[in-house]
């Protein structure tokens, strides 16, 4: 406990005497670095400067998450994103610290220290030292593709070794140089380093679930190859994670549990919530918009979201209620405790797999697809209403799948990721529209608002490099 109090200092002693807005610049100087691998795995347990994912911008351009009219008042980042006003220059609107940024690249700084200087860690095996280095790896890759979704255009096959991506850092030196790289450089570095991670002998059942296991690995693959398109691959790699971990948590005897408090319209008491560190889902728990270490409540959505939620799901039932306070009306979530947003979860795999194989169907047999998607829904959707899923083209299959899997990891970076990638297809656009004070606004599929803008800090402090924005404004 000591070393890991000792450990946290220096850290912190490295963030409080550098600039705020310079995020080379959190890594301790070579004299202060730890040296026994129990050093460099204490890094990877404070979930404060290695384990967020804050994508809250994300959120408000989807409307996944409700933003007060007072708020509305106001011109932020937040604001021009939740009401689809691309007249606003949100480059000078991010003039302060934008979280997702410089939450997620302190992350993989703490990840290039443990994997430049854990190699020399003393204290340990081999395959000890191997298993600290892998976690990392994987850790550094969840980081990147969250970073590359929301700063840089969304892959595309033929364009992607031209799209201007994010800075790749490597090394924990603060003065070690880095280069903006390409949205393919990109993507290849982070199949390599999850690969490296897999050969090194991640294990199968990790130190603890905030430390990601071979599962976590397999399915962060899976998600990445989806967001390529590149759906042989994908599968292939969610059966694997599968194999690895398939249980998925029981929402319906969730709301049986508590059916009377949640049936009751004026009780808005929270539930304790199941998506903590024990749910069953787990392959590797991360927080998202949510602090960790402490117990908040879920987040509040719009009453246009709620409705795109299916009749009689019972996750749904279980988290929000509708709720009218002054001039806001919302779904205020009911649920507290601890919550899975950044991480990688069985549900989230089982319809990527349900995905992969709507696109591999022959003779338009969407039943495999339909059978992977209903092994999710029927342990949320209460049984009076649970129908089988059914489809006769690939776009039926894929609105019941996308549904699903936007209503299931909301708040998480996968929605925004996936319609970014839907957009860019055409084929499968769900556009979004709503009515705020009698007018309709609409966010269309080719909107420059889908890239977000880099923060000023990034841009005026870029370290040992240069950044660029992938955005006009």
């Amino acid at each position: 406990m000591m070393k890991y109090l000792l450990i946290q200092l220096i850290l912190w002693a490295g963030v409080l005497f550098s600039s705020c807005t310079d995020y080379l610049n959190i890594v301790p100087k070579g004299e202060k670095i730890p040296t026994t691998l129990a050093d460099f795995e204490a890094l990877l347990r404070d979930e404060y400067t290695i384990g967020q994912t804050p994508v809250a911008n994300a959120l408000y351009l989807l409307n996944d998450r409700y933003l007060t009219v007072s708020n509305l008042n106001t011109p932020t980042l937040a604001t021009a994103n939740y009401m689809w006003d691309e007249q606003a220059d949100r480059i000078i609107l991010n003039n302060s610290s934008e979280n997702t940024y410089y939450y997620l690249y302190m992350a993989i700084a703490n990840c290039n220290l443990i994997i430049e200087h854990a190699p020399t860690a003393t204290e340990c095996t081999d395959q000890e030292r191997a298993e600290v280095i892998a976690y990392a790896k994987v850790i550094r890759s969840v980081c990147y593709f969250t970073l590359v979704n929301f700063y840089a255009d969304t892959y595309d096959k033929e364009t992607a070794s031209q799209t201007r991506g994010i800075p790749l850092i490597t090394s924990a030196n603060i003065n070690a140089p880095h280069e903006q790289v390409s949205v393919q450089e990109l993507y290849d570095f982070t199949i390599n380093d999850i690969k490296e991670a897999i050969s090194a002998g991640l294990p199968e059942k990790s130190m603890t679930v905030i430390h990601p296991n071979l599962g976590a690995a397999y399915a962060m693959l899976a998600r990445i190859y989806l967001q390529m398109s590149d759906f042989e691959h994908a599968l292939q790699y969610a059966d694997k994670a599968l194999e690895q971990n398939d249980r998925l948590f029981d929402w319906n005897a969730y709301y049986d549990q508590y059916k009377e408090r949640i049936e009751d319209p004026d009780n808005y008491d929270n539930l304790p919530t199941p998506t903590d560190y024990t749910y069953i889902e787990n392959y590797y728990f991360r927080c998202g918009d949510n602090s960790p270490n402490y117990s908040s409540s879920e987040l509040a959505i719009p009453v246009e979201r709620a409705n795109r939620f299916e009749q009689g799901d019972a996750r749904f039932l279980s988290r929000w209620k509708y709720r009218s306070v002054n001039q806001d009306t919302y779904y205020d979530g009911i649920g507290s405790g601890y919550f899975n947003w950044g991480g990688l979860t069985t549900c989230e795999v089982y319809l990527i797999k349900a995905e992969c194989l709507a696109r591999q169907a022959v003779n338009n047999d969407f039943s495999e697809a339909m059978q992977t998607l209903d092994a999710v829904r029927i342990t949320r959707i209460r049984p009076e209403f649970y129908q089988p899923s059914a489809a006769s083209t690939l776009q039926e299959a894929i609105r019941l799948i996308r549904r699903t899997k936007d209503n299931e990891l909301i708040f998480s970076i996968v929605p925004f990721a996936d319609a970014r990638r839907f957009n860019r297809e055409g084929e499968f656009v769900q556009p979004l529209s709503k009515t705020y004070q009698g007018k309709t606004y609409t966010l269309s599929p080719q909107s420059p608002m889908w890239t977000m803008p880099f923060p000023a800090g990034a841009i005026n402090n870029p370290g040992n490099g240069t950044i660029e924005q992938n955005v006009s404004k």
